[in-house]
């Protein structure tokens, strides 16, 4: 009963760590990269929908984003949606396709950036200790059950622990390579 638990809480905490390289993926960087753009709802025919199911979104220079839609009918609303997307991009349509140029990051805009991703990393954090907390929550009601006696309790919480902490390292190995790659000039 005590692997089931370590088991999801592995799980759980794989999931946590996944979810915080996709919100740090959206974090501009100054270099171009098709992620910045994944969060970009555009309105396509009165439904929101995520801009990678409209077209192709490339990076084939360091500082550029070309996004190329299936459908040409809805590049302006694409062009739209980036707008006020508010992630400080200004596309260029030239009738086929959008050239959405990547501006060079001031120091300010830098240090806010580095601000969120120590935000994103926090919440991260949080959450890995809120799994953590239903863990030793299953393994209290299995002690009180009669399942696992107080030796396995003891055990299973040092296991719980252990896995907390290591994801909480992981996390902040991936937020301090993340604030190493915005400060980057």
């Amino acid at each position: 009963m005590i692997d089931e638990v370590v088991d999801s809480l592995k799980q759980e905490m794989a999931g946590t760590l996944e979810s915080l390289q996709r919100d740090l993926a959206r974090v501009r960087t100054g270099r171009a990269s098709p992620a910045l753009l994944d969060g970009v709802m555009v309105d396509y025919y009165g439904t929101d929908t995520p801009l990678n199911k409209l077209g192709g979104v490339s990076a084939p220079e360091p500082r550029l984003l070309v996004v190329q839609p299936f459908d040409q009918g809805v590049l302006g609303d694409i062009d739209k949606a980036i707008c006020k997307a508010d992630l400080g991009l200004s596309p260029v349509n030239d009738g086929k396709i959008l050239r959405v140029p990547i501006p060079e990051l001031t120091e300010e805009r830098r240090l806010e950036f580095v601000k969120q991703v120590k935000r994103e990393g926090e919440n991260h954090r949080v959450s890995a200790r809120s799994h953590r907390r239903d863990a030793n929550d299953m393994l209290k009601q299995l002690n009180s059950d009669k399942d696992i006696s107080d030796d396995d309790l003891r055990k299973g919480q040092a296991q719980v622990q252990e896995i907390t902490n290591k994801a909480i390292e992981e996390i902040d190995a991936v937020v301090t390579a993340k604030e190493e790659d915005v400060m980057a000039v």
